[in-house]
């Protein structure tokens, strides 16, 4: 029988027999889901017989209270009642009462475990028994159950240590489960020391498998900071087999993607160390003609900068496996120093170079003013970007000619982006842009000339380091300068040289505006994520000191640079800023926000970034939070459209431009259909600067898509053309038109802009590149660093000699899904039409009736294809997959349907992971065809061509 009222077993409750109140209380407990509202008039009632020690079923009257405070929305008091419930709450049920309350018992022991573990033995945080054995109840039906990534993601939550380590080897896929733990360790958690801790323990069970996974060890081993542990690894893997080899050279190519410039070199030392013979160092830096010397190396340099070069002793003292060992350990440190992963990177570009130049000569065409002529020379320099192909310059010499003053700096400088990674002929190719003994140049040009040797040498620096911090001290001029101070900094990234911080604080302290801007940039760069109290205080004090508003604005990057990725521990720094008066502090407070807790997804910085969106009294701030929301949200992006939709729909320009960059910030490379669209309605913004920044997002988003994955592509592509071409559209709006255009094509359409590694590595450079680049907004120059975001696509095998053999790759997809854009077709020349002569009407008519008479022959011949029908057959049908030769171009979407197809090389790590990997070849002593090396662009030297031989001996003799 159904009960319509629970009023009678109410009633039993005020029975003195405990079996009836039992009873009750069981019937109670089966229909409090139906009964709640009455039930809980009398829940003072059943609280008493919990409260009563001498009742039998004191837990059974705590598990009904319990679920009827939870009825009532009283979740905490509910929980404590469940906890009194003891083995009667029962973890495994699948009811929402038990989820829910589970759920709120992990947050509350959480919070107790944090405040536990970061009071320490300061202070002592009880734990309360009865909470923890729920969890481990909880914990112990996940690992029974089979559901062991719900176990590590509590263990990681409650920092169960103990529970994370069992959910791993307890597994089926110890290896799979390993490979998720590291995932979720790198992105999700946000306690730095904490993080450290839990990467320590994967190091430590990565090594006891089996067959120890090196690689991802040493990925571990990056975010520990720990240099000494991957030199001993690769060590001792160039010491055994050609496998251990080949791993070794892979993990090296795995660090130089992932790694600072500080972190390698002192890998690098390390290895140096332990050689069996003196390695020769690094070669010195060639001058070009009638150029200063470069400066000596100062006392804060690595080590083995300071020794003179060794010359390797003669073969005959060394035995064959000492060699071998040299030979290999070579090759590792010139993969280390990055020179290898360039020159493939720099042979890839040249290669597949699809840029299509008819683009940039149509829009040098409709251009007609200086912001738009720099506009065109930015979009050349991203469409050629690594390329080394300056032929559109070539061929435009007088057009070029029309830059002057601060448009000739950033025009050579775009020089640099277009030699990217050209290293070995960087000099001779700038020569002519370099400041020379021999007399004044141009200011502009040679300042323009030393930041694009920072541009090709961006983190990347070397012995070109020292070049350029002789030239930042023997400027004269302001423009050169600033030329050298921005690529010094590039060069130097990373490295925390003292000596070059101190040069560049010296030229701070002229407190001349356009020195101090770059100085003050390029401070951050040589210190960027050191989180140096030094360098900090500096800045911050004389950033409060200085009356110039471009020194201040180049303070607000560099103090930001120097705390990217430090999470917390920047918190106290971003206070101080965000409550500075002076609005360009308060706006170097967002971008430390955005550098601390870029890639993070940390709901505290996003909450932080839209308090001040919506309530700062100054624009530019509010523009750069909204900004900073793209940089931490670039691991999830899917997330940032929902989070910034409001904001591009707000009253504030500025906000709205915030709110398209940040959508292409963080969806960048990723075609996220739902960024397009709210990014779509900003094009017709009413306010100039609007449409500027949401072209540029939409090229950030769609960069590498094609057509047949994204049919906007072509939209904003015609957008772009009819912008520029428009006479009535404004120069601002042209401008982010012209700029669109060049990054949709960038590197010959073969690179894409992505702000993490293929390792899931947030990637400093690119993370670097993309902040400085949206200071375009003040200075056109700092648009040039946006090539630091720039990743080719490519699918590279390599050997074990490091050589490009020729491999073939499978993609399971139609050749269309991922090709190149068409090129634009010239437009035809009209034909000349004949002008038709008059007819007499006599003759008209004769011509009729000859016709109508060879019609009706006509009529009895055999009917023939015409021309028209054959052009018209139906095309053949595409086929559903496509070969790819080694480099070969392979977009993010497409490496999911990509396979090797050679049976000889065996690749160490799924091809699916793209970039460059090592394969092994499974038939030895066998010739090896290998790809061939194309020359780069650029001016040649003279002295490369071979000079004549002298003619032979003769005897002349006059006839």
């Amino acid at each position: 029988m159904n009960l319509t009222s629970a009023a009678g077993v109410l009633a039993m409750l005020d029975e003195k027999d405990p079996q009836l109140k039992c009873f009750a209380l069981n019937k109670l407990n089966s229909i409090v889901g139906d009964f709640w509202p009455e039930i809980s008039d009398a829940v003072d009632k059943i609280e008493m017989l919990y409260e009563d020690e001498t009742f039998p079923h004191r837990e059974l009257s705590a598990l009904v209270t319990s679920k009827v405070y939870y009825h009532l929305g009283a979740y905490e008091i509910s929980l404590t009642y469940a906890l009194g419930a003891g083995n009667l709450f029962d973890v495994n049920s699948p009811t929402e009462y038990v989820e829910t309350t589970i759920s709120k018992c992990i947050d509350h022991y959480t919070k107790l475990c944090i405040a536990q573990a970061e009071a320490g033995e300061k202070q002592d945080v009880k734990l309360d028994s009865r909470l923890e054995d729920v969890v481990n109840r909880k914990i112990r039906s996940c690992l029974e159950n089979g559901n062991f990534k719900q176990a590590v993601g509590i263990a990681l939550e409650t920092r169960r240590i103990d529970v994370f380590e069992e959910a791993i080897m307890k597994s089926d896929d110890v290896a799979g489960m390993l490979l998720y733990a590291s995932k979720v360790c790198m992105s999700l958690i946000q306690n730095r020391q904490f993080r450290n801790k839990m990467l320590r323990v994967l190091v430590r069970l990565y090594l006891h498998l089996e067959i120890p996974d090196y690689i991802n060890v040493c990925q571990c081993l990056i975010f520990l900071d720990d240099a000494s542990a991957v030199a001993e690894i690769l060590e001792k893997l160039i010491k055994g087999t050609e496998d251990q080899t080949l791993m070794a050279y892979q993990i090296g190519f795995d660090l130089y993607e992932s790694a600072t410039q500080q972190y390698l070199s002192r890998v690098m030392y390390a290895l140096r160390a332990v050689s069996p013979i003196p390695l020769p160092n690094a070669p010195a830096v060639v001058q070009p003609p009638g150029s200063a010397p470069a400066a000596p190396v100062s006392n804060q340099a690595s080590e083995e900068q300071e020794k003179p070069a060794s010359v390797p002793p003669p073969d005959t003292s060394t035995n064959e496996e000492e060699k071998k060992h040299v030979d290999r350990l070579t090759k590792l440190l010139g993969i280390l120093g990055g020179e290898t992963s360039i020159a493939i990177h720099l042979q890839f570009l040249i290669r597949n170079n699809h840029t299509d130049m008819l683009i940039l000569k149509n829009t040098k065409d409709a251009v007609r003013n200086s912001v738009c002529h720099t506009a065109t020379v930015i979009c050349n320099s991203f469409m050629y970007c690594g390329t080394t192909s300056d032929q559109f310059l070539r061929d435009n010499l007088e057009w070029l000619a029309r830059a002057t003053n601060w448009a000739r700096f950033t025009a050579t400088a775009s020089l640099g982006v277009i030699h990217r990674g050209h290293e070995k002929e960087a000099l001779h190719l700038m020569s002519t842009y370099l400041p020379k003994d021999t007399g004044p140049g141009s200011a502009y040009s040679e300042g323009g000339g030393l930041y694009a040797l920072g541009l090709i040498h961006a983190n990347h620096g070397g012995t070109m380091i020292d070049y350029l911090l002789n030239q930042v001290k023997e400027a004269t001029t302001e423009m050169v300068r600033h030329g050298a101070g921005l690529g010094l900094g590039l060069a130097a990234m990373g490295t925390a040289r003292q000596d070059v911080y101190e040069q560049l604080k010296f030229n701070l302290y002229q407190d001349d505006a356009v020195t101090g801007e770059a100085a003050g940039i390029a401070m951050g760069l040589v210190m960027v994520g050191t989180k140096s109290a030094q360098a900090i205080e500096d800045m911050v004090a004389y950033a409060q000191e200085t009356q110039h508003e471009k020194i201040l604005r180049g303070l607000a990057i560099g103090i930001a640079l120097c705390m990217y990725g430090r999470l917390e521990e920047a918190d106290t720094l971003i206070e101080s800023l965000s409550r500075d008066k002076d609005p360009i502090l308060r706006r170097s407070g967002m971008y430390t926000i955005a550098m601390a807790y870029c890639g993070s997804g940390s709901n505290q910085a996003i909450r932080k970034l839209l308090h001040v969106a919506v309530s700062d009294v100054n624009d530019d701030v509010r523009r750069a939070a909204v900004e900073a929301i793209g940089f931490i949200l670039f691991r999830t992006p899917e997330q940032c459209p929902s989070v910034v939709s409001l904001l591009s729909e707000s009253y504030n320009p500025h906000v709205r431009y915030g709110a398209a960059m940040a959508l292409g910030v963080a969806c960048a490379g990723t075609g996220n259909k739902e960024a397009v669209a709210l990014i779509e309605p900003m094009t017709n913004d009413p306010v100039n600067y609007v449409r500027q920044g949401a072209m540029i997002a939409s090229a950030l988003i769609l960069v590498q898509q094609t057509e047949a994955m994204c049919p906007k592509v072509k939209t904003f592509r015609e957008l772009y053309t009819k912008v520029i071409n428009d006479k009535h559209d404004d120069v601002i709006a042209k401008f982010g038109a012209i700029l669109a255009q060049g990054i949709i094509d960038a590197g010959g359409r073969n690179v894409t802009i992505s702000l993490q590694t293929r390792n899931g590595h947030t990637h400093m450079e690119s993370v670097v590149g993309m902040l400085v680049f949206t200071q375009f907004w003040f200075w056109y120059p700092l648009s040039h660093f946006l090539s630091l975001a720039f990743t080719p696509t490519a699918m590279i095998a390599l050997n074990a000699e490091l050589q490009m053999p020729k491999v073939e790759f499978k993609s399971s997809a139609k050749s269309s899904m991922f090709a190149y854009p068409p090129l634009l077709e010239p437009p035809k020349e009209k034909e000349k039409e004949k002008v038709s002569t008059a007819v007499l009407s006599i003759t008209a008519k004769a011509k009729a009736r000859s016709k109508s008479k060879k019609g009706d022959k006509d009529d009895e011949k055999m009917e023939v294809d015409s021309k028209d029908s054959k052009d018209n057959k139906e095309p053949k049908e595409e086929a559903n997959h496509s070969v790819l030769q080694n480099p070969a171009r392979a977009l993010p979407a497409q490496l999911k349907v990509l396979s090797c197809m050679s049976g000889r090389y065996h690749p160490l790590k799924p091809v699916t992971t793209g970039g460059i990997i090592l394969c092994k070849d499974q038939t030895k002593g066998e010739p090896e065809e290998i790809v061939e090396t194309l020359p780069t662009g650029g001016p040649k030297a003279e002295d490369e061509e071979p000079e004549p031989p002298p003619p032979e001996p003769f005897q002349y003799t006059e006839d």
